[in-house]
């Protein structure tokens, strides 16, 4: 028979709180499914390298012991600062929302994150691309995976939206006459989304081939459920390779490239953190300002100038 405080310790264990916060982050955080299954992967990697104990029993040289585990296992950066984030929202939820006792969440120094290189097409990149696309079959009919997968791609191009945006929305939301859309972005927050015209076309003329009456915008072949993420990784290398391109062509690239595209067309950086559902400013222009090196020698030219000088002596102008 367990005792008052054996009881306490199973419910302050740290697989016990981990459901609690997950449901917390859920309902109350509103966290998106993805983030929610990014938390739970990065918690099972804590438990499974310090152990399941009293969420109270860890200790700053725990947090030193999971560093240097991450460090000898070759984790990246990214992937380490997703881990002790991770630790660090555990304990404050443990400490805030439960009351209990544990070690303080500002003692997790959680390392910056490198900035890196943003990639994307260029524009003889993205007609490449598109165009490996084989759209018919040797027979000559159609073939529907290959027109979705193009569609797909032409809406990714011509709205910049994340690829879990995109296929969560149903083909109800698409308004064809403004080509706009109302979603739900990350952080659950909502926003409206906008289609350029080839985008539209494409979106229509894939919505017409299909048989079926599921109201996703896209589906698995045949209308049983919602395509979903998994299923776009063989196609995206299959017609990288097929292309030609050395880049690493995903989702998340070809929104890079729509929203330089808009950068180097002379879009303003606040109209692009608007396009992108960027929370903040700052976001954008850590990504993206600076990339225009064409407009940032023009800049140089236009506005780096120094009043004439006469004999070494500045001269009014």
């Amino acid at each position: 028979m367990l005792d008052g405080n054996s009881t306490s310790q199973q419910v302050s264990a740290f697989s016990a709180l981990v459901p609690e916060f997950l449901l917390y982050a859920e309902v109350e955080l509103r966290f998106a499914p993805q983030s929610l299954l990014k938390y739970r992967d990065c918690l099972s990697q804590i438990q499974r390298i310090l152990g399941d104990r009293e969420i109270s029993g860890y200790s700053k040289q725990d947090v030193l012991s999971l560093k240097a585990c991450m460090h000898r296992k070759g984790h990246s950066v990214s992937r380490q600062v997703s881990i002790l984030a991770s630790f660090k929202r555990l304990l404050l939820y443990c400490r805030e929302e439960r009351n209990l006792l544990v070690l303080d969440p500002e003692l997790i120094v959680i390392p910056k994150r490198p900035r890196r290189e943003v990639l994307y097409l260029s524009s003889e990149e993205v007609e490449r691309f598109v165009r490996a696309i084989r759209l018919e079959r040797l027979d000559g009919q159609l073939c529907l995976a290959a027109f979705r997968f193009r569609t797909l791609v032409e809406a990714l191009l011509g709205s910049a939206l994340r690829v879990g945006e995109l296929l969560s929305l149903d083909r109800s939301q698409i308004d064809f006459i403004t080509h706009e859309a109302k979603i739900v972005g990350k952080g659950s927050k909502e926003r409206v989304a906008f289609f350029t015209d080839r985008a539209i076309f494409w979106m229509k003329e894939y919505l017409r081939m299909r048989k079926d009456t599921h109201p996703a915008l896209f589906v698995c072949l045949g209308g049983r459920s919602r395509l979903k993420r998994t299923d776009l990784w063989r196609p995206f290398g299959r017609y990288r390779k097929l292309a030609g391109i050395m880049k690493p062509v995903t989702p998340h690239l070809l929104r890079h490239t729509a929203a330089t595209q808009l950068l180097f067309n002379g879009c303003p950086i606040g109209h692009i953190k608007e396009i992108l559902g960027h929370e903040r400013l700052e976001t954008t222009c850590r990504y993206y300002l600076g990339l225009d090196h064409r407009a940032a020698k023009q800049a140089h030219h236009r506005f780096l100038l120094y009043p004439r000088t006469e004999g070494g002596q500045v001269r009014a102008e």
